[in-house]
């Protein structure tokens, strides 16, 4: 897969995890729902101001959405250590549920 199309498969599925339009993300963004809709069609790419706006909103990383990671990683920085604490014990138990 071209990394063009890993990027307009990323945008596309973070935009509706968080259930949000192509015309939301647009709005968010201050740009043209045609600019997403070429986006996440793989005609064009998204400069490097909307790659790093689009992963501070999704709370990814930029190599994420650029497809050059294929781990999510999440954003603690507004949880207290318990709560960091709990998320690491539920992904522990995921993992040994596999």
């Amino acid at each position: 897969m071209i990394i063009k199309d890993k990027i307009a498969n990323r945008i596309k599925m973070l935009r509706e995890k968080y259930d949000m339009t192509q015309a939301g993300l647009a709005k968010q963004l201050e740009i043209t729902r045609a600019s997403v809709n070429a986006w996440e069609m793989g005609v064009s790419c998204p400069t490097v101001q909307y790659v790093i706006a689009m992963a501070d909103l999704f709370h990814v990383s930029t190599d994420y959405l650029l497809g050059l990671e294929t781990n999510m990683l999440i954003d603690a920085n507004d949880l207290s250590d318990k709560e960091i604490g709990m998320l690491t014990e539920l992904a522990e138990y995921f993992r040994s549920q596999k």
